[in-house]
Order: structure tokens, then C-alpha cells, then sequence
């Protein structure tokens, strides 16, 4: 999806000011590319329909450091899913009172290390998780603020791959477990449980899900004046097509907000932040035809950007600069060995050739951090477009083949 930053600017696609065929031109193909502005603005929207929350931007989407630096000089918290997250956000400046821990699968290893650094707040999705941590908590902390991670079994209006909520999720606790754990909190005397966790799931197209999570949690904690804290997760929206029909921000905001009246409100956005704001630029390689159909076939595959084969996602692609006559149907594709190395299937585009420069757009959330190896192939580099939209900075640099065996050992 275009929008007020990534846009057409006398026959050039352009990031803010900046035109991104010379991006390409300078840092070459694969490469993502950030606009700050559009950013710094999904963030800000979000704070202003959401006024009295604390934001914690979940570091899962796009964990770079210049990402995460940026979000946190303007106010937000982190949402971490790992150690390895909450070091990042740490190098990047976050206060560790602002980060939240999160994931169903800590290690003891991990929960040592956010309770050496003061983490302030563990989500726990498991009774085997509040022992071991409660055995770790030593003398210099007197406790921990805990928010028990509710399985609602509700199935939210999302794809498969990223409901979270249902109830054979291997996501949260069942009421009657939360219900059990708050009537014996003596059994954890270092712990505090302060909060309630309800993320059902990710690209939730209605809120009438989170509506009935909340219901639920107010039904369930209603006995327990401890629990002040009502995190609400992500899920927040963005279309991927123009055709696709989502509930803005402030609409979400309005369906849900006057249910959590009373309580402090925990909102850990990621995608509505840094989704359309990012693009993997990528060059066409190859034209061919073949058992009736064109393919274009891209330096960027699956290893770049592996969300159309991971989840069956739809990215918008389009030429860096128009072209005129008439488009042509094609099957967009990647170079590494897998029949699943599809970006994008019946992509209508004007007639393309070998050196031709295409965009996927809204792929600044589960792209980069997602990419991988595979194949031997070198991850892109991430470029930066600034504050005021007219410069731009490389913020990762291109992986080289040197990198790929500068961990292995003989």
C-alpha cells in the first residue's frame, strides 16, 4: 500500500524525499529502506487513541538498533520475546523499568538475565515458569511484577498462522489455571501479580475478539483487586491491498477502551508502527515464460522476505519508476531453491525486462528479522530515510560471504 511517505513523486517511487532507484542505484538489490517520518507518525496516532496507556513497542516485528532507538527517544517501552531482545533494547537505551517479557518459552538462562537487569514486567504463560522464577528472585529484589497470560479460547478474525487466542494454542493460561494461581498466591511470595496478558493474536481485521478477551479477564479477575494492569497485547492492523478493509487505530481504540476504564493499560504495538513504512527494493534478473505463465524472477526471495511463504501473505509490488502500457500478469519470484519461493502470484505490472527495480511494499514488519541464510545467501542491507525525509543512512550493511562462515569453527 502507498501512503504519505511511500509514493509516486514525478514518475519515481520515493520514500518522504528521498527517490529510492538511487538507494538502489548506490546500495544495490535486496535492500530494506525506513521512512522515520511514517514511523514516528503510526507511533504518535497511536499514543493519541490510546492516551493514558503505556506503549511498548514489540521488538519482534524489526529489531534493528536504529528501529529500536528511535521508538524509544520518542516514548516508547519495548515488548521483548527474548533475551536477545531485551539486549538489544537495552544497547538501543530503553530503561529495563520499560520493557516487558514476554514468551511461552523462557529459559532459566533468560529469566536470570531480565532479572539482573531489572526487567519491568514478566508475562508468564506457564505454572513450571512462576516457580522457577520465583526460586530465582534474590535478596537485592524483593519482588517481581508478574501479568499471567490469559488463553481466552476465542478465535480471533486473523489468519491461522497468527491466532493466538484459541484455545489449542500453545499460548497463555486457561481461566480456571489463572483463577487457581491467584487464589494460592502465597505459594509465590517473590512474586507480584499485578496484570493480566490477553494478546489473541496479530493483523486482527475486527474488535469485536478483543472485546469478548476483555470481557472474559474482567469476569476472571473481578475477586482480585491486585490486578490493576490489563495488558492488551498487539494485533493492531494494516491493510496489505487497497482492497483490504481494517479497522483504523482510533476505531479499535473506541471499540475497546471504555471496557478498561479503571485499569492501567498495557498496548505493545509492532506491525502498526513499522509495517508500511518499510520496503524491500529487488531487481528483476530473468523474464520467462513457461507452461502458459510469465515469471519474473527477482534477486530477493524467501530468505529477504519470507512472509508470502510463511503465512500466505499479499505484498503490494510495484515498479521504482512508472512505466507506461498496458500491464501484464506475472509470477514474481525468488532464486532460491524451493517451489514456495513466491513473493507474489498474478501480479499485474507493466511489461518487465531483465534490470527492471520493483518494491514490496508493507514490508517494514517480519521482514528483515525474520530472513535468513537458506542457500548460502548473504541477508540485505537496511537503509534509514531521516527525520526530515530528505537524507537517508545504510543502518545495516550488506551481509558478505565471510560473514556467513565467521561463526563456524574449522
Amino acid at each position: 500500500m502507498l501512503n504519505s511517505s511511500i509514493r509516486y513523486a514525478g514518475g519515481r517511487l520515493v520514500c518522504d524525499g528521498v527517490a529510492l532507484a538511487d538507494i538502489a542505484a548506490q546500495v544495490g538489490t535486496p535492500v530494506y529502506v525506513y521512512s522515520t517520518m511514517r514511523m514516528l507518525s503510526n507511533l504518535r496516532r497511536i499514543q493519541a487513541a490510546f492516551p493514558n496507556a503505556h506503549i511498548h513497542y514489540s521488538a519482534k516485528a524489526n529489531a534493528n538498533l536504529s528501529i529500536l532507538r528511535t521508538l524509544i527517544n520518542a516514548g516508547a517501552g519495548i515488548d521483548a520475546v527474548s533475551a536477545g531482545e531485551i539486549h538489544r533494547a537495552l544497547l538501543a537505551g530503553v530503561n529495563p523499568a520499560d520493557v516487558v517479557f514476554a514468551g511461552v518459552g523462557k529459559t532459566g538462562q533468560e529469566l536470570f538475565y531480565a532479572l539482573s537487569q531489572g526487567v519491568g514486567w514478566f508475562n508468564v504463560e506457564n505454572v513450571e515458569e512462576l516457580r522457577l522464577l520465583n526460586s530465582m528472585v534474590g535478596t537485592a529484589i524483593s519482588s517481581v511484577r508478574v501479568a499471567l497470560r490469559l488463553n481466552p479460547d476465542i478465535t480471533a478474525n486473523t489468519h491461522r498462522h497468527i491466532a493466538t487466542g484459541h484455545g489449542k494454542a500453545k499460548f497463555g493460561l486457561n481461566a480456571d489455571t489463572i483463577r487457581s494461581i491467584l487464589t494460592h498466591q502465597d505459594d509465590y511470595p517473590n512474586l507480584r501479580f499485578n496484570g493480566i496478558h490477553i494478546h489473541i493474536g496479530s493483523q486482527l481485521h475486527d474488535a469485536s475478539a478483543t472485546q469478548a478477551a476483555i470481557r472474559a479477564v474482567l469476569e476472571l479477575i473481578d475477586p482480585f483487586p491486585e490486578i490493576t494492569t490489563i495488558n492488551i497485547g498487539g494485533g493492531l492492523p494494516v491493510p496489505y491491498s487497497a482492497d483490504e478493509v481494517v479497522p483504523t487505530i482510533e476505531a479499535f481504540a473506541a471499540a475497546i477502551l471504555p471496557l478498561l476504564e479503571g485499569y492501567d493499560i498495557i498496548l505493545e504495538p509492532g506491525r502498526s508502527i513499522i509495517a508500511d513504512a518499510g520496503l524491500l527494493l529487488a531487481r528483476v534478473q530473468y523474464v520467462k515464460d513457461q507452461g502458459g505463465a510469465k515469471f519474473a524472477i527477482l534477486d530477493a526471495g524467501m530468505t529477504d522476505l519470507i512472509r508470502p511463504a510463511l503465512y500466505e501473505a499479499h505484498h503490494e509490488i510495484v515498479p521504482l519508476v512508472e512505466k507506461g502500457g498496458a500491464p501484464e500478469v506475472v509470477q514474481v519470484v525468488g532464486p532460491v531453491c524451493e517451489t514456495t519461493d513466491v513473493l507474489g502470484r498474478d501480479v499485474s505490472v507493466p511489461r518487465l525486462e531483465a534490470g527492471d527495480s520493483l518494491a514490496l511494499l508493507t514490508a517494514g514488519a517480519y521482514g528483515m528479522v525474520m530472513a535468513s541464510n537458506y542457500n548460502a545467501r548473504p541477508r540485505p542491507p537496511e537503509v534509514l530515510v531521516s527525520a526530515d525525509g530528505n537524507a537517508w543512512s545504510v543502518i545495516r550493511r550488506r551481509e558478505s560471504w565471510d560473514d556467513l562462515v565467521a561463526a563456524e569453527l574449522g
